[in-house]
């Protein structure tokens, strides 16, 4: 039996595992199936807590998309295992850092219950990404034109420890973002796929966001694509350093001191059951 909670953040659901309290073993075609939102549980990523492998972190921090595959990133996840490791009794820490795939995080409760998480510097060079494209050169953090079967799109690689791709667009709302979000995350320019954010601009300090996202399709909200789209925004000179973020499934508050070192979250975490599935 595995034990799990599901839980999600503004919208951004997960199923979450303790694999430090029990032996789990996972396969790819498991995660599929529970991903499944009608013959499954049904979520945007499988989070599992696990032992530090390092002396300089609390916890390990696994991310598995609901196609099973593994990813490195997940922003909004840093805050939904936060809270789950303290509803476990793992912890009583105010203050952890996580080791994933993607680097080190560092995650802090506040008192009013929001949860703020430091996510690794962004990366423009187009290797960190992977980007890879003929036009692509200097300067980093600049567009490049991709071309798709919906039109050209202007775009921004960047990394959150996980490859995005930011499109700055006047209109959101009428966007088909399953549609070119998925031409987009597939292009040759991206070897290992890339989460792809459409961002409009409403002032230097708020801005609209939808994501598709590898694995998962359009969610609700992604926090590491708010972290991409405001890096993206600081680093061509058209957003502040704080700035309110709306997804779909609700806001977030992104802050980039200087525009440079680690980049900072703050949102809510939502648990909904605790369940248990036999293999």
């Amino acid at each position: 039996m595995i034990n799990f909670s599901k839980m999600h953040s503004l919208g951004n659901d997960f199923m979450v595992i303790d694999a430090i309290s029990d032996a789990v073993t996972l396969k790819p075609e498991h995660i599929a199936e529970w991903g499944d939102r009608q013959r499954g549980i049904g979520f945007d990523q499988l989070l599992m807590v696990a032992p530090p492998s390092s002396p300089d972190c609390d916890f390990d921090f696994l991310i598995f998309n609901a196609d099973g595959g593994e990813a490195e990133q997940c922003g909004n996840g840093t805050r939904c295992i936060t809270d789950f490791v303290h509803r476990r009794g793992l912890t009583q820490q105010t203050q952890l850092s996580w080791r994933s795939r993607g680097g080190v995080v560092r995650t802090a409760i506040h008192d009013d219950g929001m949860i703020e998480t430091w996510l690794p510097e962004p990366q423009f060079q187009h290797d960190a990404v992977p980007f890879t494209h003929e036009d692509a050169g200097d300067p980093l953090g600049h567009c490049v034109v991709l071309q798709t079967q919906y039109g050209e799109f202007q775009i921004i690689p960047v990394s959150m420890g996980n490859p995005h791709g930011i499109v700055f667009v006047d209109d959101v709302i009428g966007l088909d973002v399953a549609a070119i979000g998925h031409e987009l995350s597939h292009h040759d320019a991206f070897p290992e796929r890339a989460n792809i954010g459409f961002c409009q601009i409403v002032n230097k300090g708020f801005i609209r966001l939808r994501v598709f996202e590898r694995g998962a399709s359009e969610t609700l909200a992604c926090g590491s694509g708010a972290s991409a789209a405001v890096a993206a925004g600081c680093r061509t000179n058209q957003l502040n350093s704080k700035v309110k973020v709306s997804l779909p499934g609700g806001k977030l508050r992104v802050e980039w001191p200087c525009g440079k070192g680690p980049i900072k979250l703050v949102g809510d975490s939502t648990f909904v059951y605790n369940g248990q599935l036999e293999i």
